[in-house]
């Protein structure tokens, strides 16, 4: 399954509302959907969106510190995991239970770490810190070949100045959903994401 680089985080979702905001994620274009451990009942809302759903998105989890998170996420049905640290363990673990890991780095040393260990792809967080200057600088010394994604401040409005510096794509939390954002508003604000990131995403 093809997928746009965009994560949905919908942290705070209750598994009474997953099917409804993840529906509307991907009618909008947004495939790729991280429910984060620290939701309620997080993995019942992976169990049901995966089970539902898991023909047309990729539905993982986000705020893995363990490798017992890591072993629930897969029986939960999710198939990528999201870190917030760079964890070998976590990293190892879940690459060998076939799931894809998007560990948080900030720093070209922790950012080796990851990808030594197997990781899929990079999430850098705060990326508001480091801003597209600091990713930029660091993208002269990391392999071209993996992906890298600005977490943490990005948003449509300056998805281009990301692109710029070398990231392949975005984990959008506040932005698309905090609790009390019905299905219809998460919607609205995908559509309009997944049309910049169309716009300016490097051929």
């Amino acid at each position: 399954m093809e997928h746009r680089h965009l994560i949905a985080i919908l942290r705070g979702i209750t598994p009474s509302e997953i099917i409804g905001v993840c529906e509307a994620l991907i009618e909008a274009g947004i495939t790729m959907i991280e429910v984060p451990l620290n939701s309620p009942d997080a993995l019942i809302s992976i169990a049901i969106a995966s089970n539902a759903l898991g023909d047309a998105a990729t539905i993982g989890a986000g705020t893995v510190l363990s490798r017992k998170q890591v072993w629930a996420v897969s029986e939960a049905g999710g198939t990528f995991v999201v870190s917030p640290d760079t964890n070998k363990q976590v990293i190892k673990e879940t690459i060998s239970l076939q799931m894809l890991s998007f560990p948080g780095v900030f720093t070209p040393s922790e950012a080796f770490r990851a990808i030594k260990a197997g990781a899929t792809g990079l999430k850098f967080f705060p990326a508001e810190a480091l801003g597209p200057k600091g990713i930029k600088a660091m993208t002269a010394v990391l392999p071209p070949d993996i992906p890298l994604y600005a977490v943490g401040g990005a948003n449509p409005d300056n998805f281009s100045e990301y692109f710029d510096a070398g990231c392949a794509g975005f984990g959008l939390g506040t932005y698309l959903y905090k609790p009390g954002t019905d299905a219809a508003q998460v919607g609205e604000r995908a559509a309009t994401a997944v049309t910049a990131y169309d716009a300016g995403y490097p051929e």
